[in-house]
């Protein structure tokens, strides 16, 4: 009797669950919906204004993925639930709520539903920049062991940070969470019925570390003394690692999705982490990059090295006996889609409804017709912030070059090529401080739709790119996990590594380097690099500066 496992991927806009034999790995149904509330980057459902760099959710999206996502891919497949036997999470991160004990969030409750503070902060909210400034400075100046880990310097993004802004801005809201808690274990705790914290998300976005657990009381002490104790007070200790069973199916979720009462749920995931299994990779040396509004790059190694600018390392972060790296870009798929929205003219529009084509094919035409170098453009792409290898969201975008022969498609162009110095400078940073980069990866919407833009990366790598072969890549991995949660009494799996073995899939189609163009962007990454370091590493902030007029 086959049997099967369903991954639930939560991504920054929308939530898809896919439902897989884990066995032969035939996808036989997917289920996506766009989350009602979206992003809300400008102001809440009441209307109430948000200041500059926010970036909520509503968690009742997250519940609604479930129960619309799931019963959909139980129809379509016409499979039995009873032979549905395990179900995988992954999510966004940091992306962080404050609850009650018994995990009610405080913007379900109607005194809060006004307040902004009470909802979900996604992992793009990078309204804590101020607080993480605070937090790297005291980590720096009291020596603390664990921040080179994470590249010498704690984001924005991350957990503390966000809580540490809570307590600044609304120290009530603060007082009325009993907890602060990743959505990916909110989420889990729903569907188990109890509280959950997984290794992935402690790991990289909460700074727990497998041997030496949180930082000291001391230390959040020294940041505010009514955060001495907040790891016991709003968090917790209990980390669960990966590729274990979080829990099962309560009657509520039964009742609600489909899925039969028992079935094993998975310690969840980051949605980033996820794609590792889904591409196949086990072995050190393998990078991939997930590709979409924003980018994470995975590394796994044999050992722990200290990485400057990376978002982290963490024991068994994805595979149990391998140490993962990540880093990122924080902006690659928004980066497009904001020129689209902004910069374009009515003609091209026009035009590319003519030619019976959707923008972004329209300029992709366009820009196929370039040679890498011909428009003069350089850009940097820190139209969100940089993530690595600066570790700072106060930068700001810039485009260099541009003369009244400049087209939108030159510019078009110019920002992917940013996105592909970005990713190169991540790689160079791993091989110079010793990890190896052997191979590389790439899965996500971008390496699914977007021939060109991948050409382009190959050429500015310079290395062969293998393509993950599931539109839903994120899903498929968290299928994976959900099979060996399961275990293999239950006709899933013992070990990742199996899991990933059986299940985990590369396209034929393989993207080599152009050694014509090799050399061109070689040149122009030397551009990059010295606008990057200029601009970046304090010769000169006149992004911060300007960021500063903007906001007073």
């Amino acid at each position: 009797m086959a049997k099967y496992a369903i991954g639930v991927d939560y991504g920054t806009l929308s939530g898809r669950a896919l439902l897989v034999d884990v066995k032969t790995g035939e996808e036989l149904a997917t289920s996506v919906l766009d989350y009602p509330h979206s992003v809300m980057d400008e102001k809440l459902p009441s209307g109430k204004t948000l200041g500059a760099d926010w970036a909520l959710q509503h968690p009742q999206d997250y519940i609604d993925v479930l129960t619309i996502t799931i019963p959909a891919v139980i129809k379509e497949s016409k499979v039995d639930p009873a032979d549905i036997i395990g179900l995988g999470i992954d999510f966004t991160a940091c992306t962080v709520m404050p609850t009650k004990n018994n995990g009610t969030p405080l913007c379900f409750m109607d005194e809060y539903k006004d307040e902004p503070h009470a909802y979900v902060k996604l992992w793009k909210h990078h309204a804590a920049q101020a607080q993480a400034t605070k937090l790297n400075k005291i980590a720096e100046d009291m020596n603390q062991e664990w921040l080179a880990l994470y590249g010498g310097k704690v984001s924005s993004e991350w957990a503390i940070p966000k809580v540490w802004q809570v307590l600044d801005e609304a120290p009530e809201i603060y007082d009325e969470a009993d907890r602060f808690i990743e959505a990916a274990d909110w989420v889990t705790w729903q569907l188990c019925g109890k509280e959950i914290r997984n290794s992935c998300c402690a790991g990289y976005k909460g700074m727990w570390n497998k041997t030496m657990g949180f930082p000291s009381n001391e230390f959040f002490k020294a940041l505010d003394p009514r955060l001495e104790n907040v790891i016991d007070d709003k968090f917790s200790r209990d980390i669960m690692p990966l590729g274990t069973k979080a829990g099962e199916v309560n009657e509520k979720f039964a009742a609600l999705t489909g899925l039969k009462a028992g079935t094993a749920v998975a310690v969840p995931i980051i949605d980033a982490h996820v794609f590792v299994p889904a591409v196949g990779i086990t072995k050190p040396g393998e990078m991939l990059a997930i590709m979409g509004t924003s980018t994470c790059h995975m590394l796994l190694s044999d050992e722990e090295v200290k990485v400057p600018g990376i978002s982290g390392v963490v024991a068994d972060g994805i595979l149990p006996g391998l140490y993962a790296y990540e880093a990122g870009q924080c902006c690659v798929g928004d980066h497009f889609q904001w020129f689209i929205d902004n910069c374009l003219p009515k003609s091209y529009y026009d035009d590319a409804e003519a030619q019976g084509l959707n923008i972004h094919k329209y300029l992709r035409q366009k820009c196929e017709s370039k040679k890498p170098g011909e428009s003069g453009l350089v850009a940097l792409d820190w139209w969100n912030g940089n993530r690595s290898v600066l570790v700072d969201a106060d930068l700001s975008g810039m485009l260099l070059g541009m003369t009244l022969q400049t087209k939108p498609e030159d510019i078009y162009r110019a920002l992917i090529e940013a996105t592909a110095y970005g990713t190169r400078m991540i790689v160079e940073v791993f091989k110079d401080n010793g990890v190896d980069v052997n191979s590389f990866y790439a899965a996500g919407g971008i390496s699914q739709k977007d021939p060109m833009t991948m050409q382009i990366y190959a050429d500015v790598i310079n290395m062969p790119i293998k393509i993950a072969d599931c539109a839903q890549g994120g899903a498929l991995g968290s299928a994976i996990y959900g099979a060996c949660a399961a275990g293999a009494d239950k006709g899933g799996y013992d070990s990742l590594y199996d899991g990933a073995a059986a299940l985990g899939k590369v396209k034929d189609k393989i993207y080599y380097p152009n050694p014509e163009n090799v050399e061109v962007y070689n040149k122009l990454f030397e551009e990059y690099k010295i606008l990057h370091d200029y601009f970046g590493r304090g010769e000169n902030d006149v992004m911060k500066r300007l960021k500063a007029i903007r906001t007073k």
